[in-house]
């Protein structure tokens, strides 16, 4: 996601200046970045569980996370192709195609899990099928539509210039990558920290539901000018506080969904004071970052996120979990 980020901002740039045609050159070029990132990525996936052991967490998390890594490699790739071609579209204000696509895949994948995982009682394999086939769906879904002739002038097929120019473009896939990613690692450190607290699969299970819905619900990264920002802001900040309110009104309840553990919906309940107001920053969070994005500013933001989650959030975070024994609800803060 952070290498494919550069894309953001020059198909928006390449499409406002009307050089159509390297919209699907920068996509191809995108294509070949990441699915090399992809390949490097493998180890990660396919030696998950002795890495986690090697950071200390629960045996149980490790196992059950290292064997669902295995089963989500293609889902990997899938990402890899995906990204472009929905910044691809996204520069050229397809987005109702877009939309269309991920509701035909959503279905899909909901009527799929109930039958893998619900009739047939696969369990985390079922589930990891229903994954992979549904992001599948999406890329060919949305490939389908760009080459039956839907961009003219922005895909005139394969092209060798997609092979030329690589070491600026992966330069500033770089700074997007590193920007993207030290905002996505802060998260996922906070939960392997919170696997050290005490009752770590309560624990984990209870911030990794927070963390993945405030990442869902605040994942828009839009371009726009002053005006654009405004109407995007106050947009974002209304369904925030939308949101804000529902889950507090349903905080009792808001785990349900997500798990069968009465202990971790009644975690999640306590931290749903916390997970409201994380939400509620989220909604505005994004949005500026995707206008950096839009600027081409991705360095500058690498900088500003290293200093407010790792100069600042990990090591209060940290602080007042362990040495406080405040456990996870500051940790929670923190975010």
């Amino acid at each position: 996601m952070g290498m494919g980020s550069a894309l953001e901002t020059l198909c928006g740039q390449a499409y406002g200046a009307k050089q159509f045609h390297m919209l699907g050159v920068y996509m191809q070029r995108s294509w070949l970045i990441l699915l090399a990132m992809s390949a490097c990525l493998l180890p990660v996936y396919l030696f998950a569980t002795p890495l986690l052991r090697l950071f200390k967490q629960d045996e149980d998390i490790a196992v059950l996370a290292g064997r669902f890594a295995l089963y989500m490699i293609p889902q990997l790739f899938a990402y890899a192709l995906n990204f472009p071609i929905s910044k691809f579209l996204q520069a050229q204000s397809k987005v109702l195609v877009m939309a269309g696509i991920a509701a035909f895949a959503l279905v899909f994948h909901v009527a799929l899990t109930w039958l893998l995982v619900g009739y047939f009682r696969l369990g985390l394999p079922g589930a990891a099928v229903s994954l992979n086939l549904a992001w599948w769906t999406v890329v060919g879904g949305q490939f389908a539509y760009i080459a039956m002739g839907n961009c003219p002038g922005a895909w005139n097929g394969f092209s060798w210039a997609a092979f030329t120019g690589l070491g600026s473009f992966v330069w500033l896939s770089i700074g997007s990558a590193i920007m993207l990613c030290l905002e996505f690692w802060y998260y996922m450190i906070l939960i392997v920290l919170v696997g050290h607290l005490k009752d770590a699969q309560i624990a984990v299970a209870a911030v990794s539901i927070c963390v993945r819905i405030s990442n869902e619900l605040g994942a828009g990264r839009p371009r726009a000018a002053k005006f654009s920002i405004l109407c995007v802001l106050i947009s974002s900040l209304t369904l925030g506080i939308i949101f804000f309110s529902l889950v507090l009104a349903f905080r009792d309840v808001y785990g349900v969904p997500f798990t069968n553990s009465a202990d971790v919906v009644r975690a999640v309940s306590d931290l749903a004071v916390v997970f409201a107001f994380t939400l509620l920053l989220n909604s505005v969070q994004p949005v500026l970052s995707g206008v950096a994005v839009g600027a081409g500013w991705q360095w500058l933001v690498a900088y500003v996120n290293l200093g407010c989650y790792y100069g600042v959030g990990i090591p209060i975070g940290g602080l007042l979990a362990f040495y406080y024994n405040f456990g996870v609800k500051v940790r929670s803060y923190s975010m």
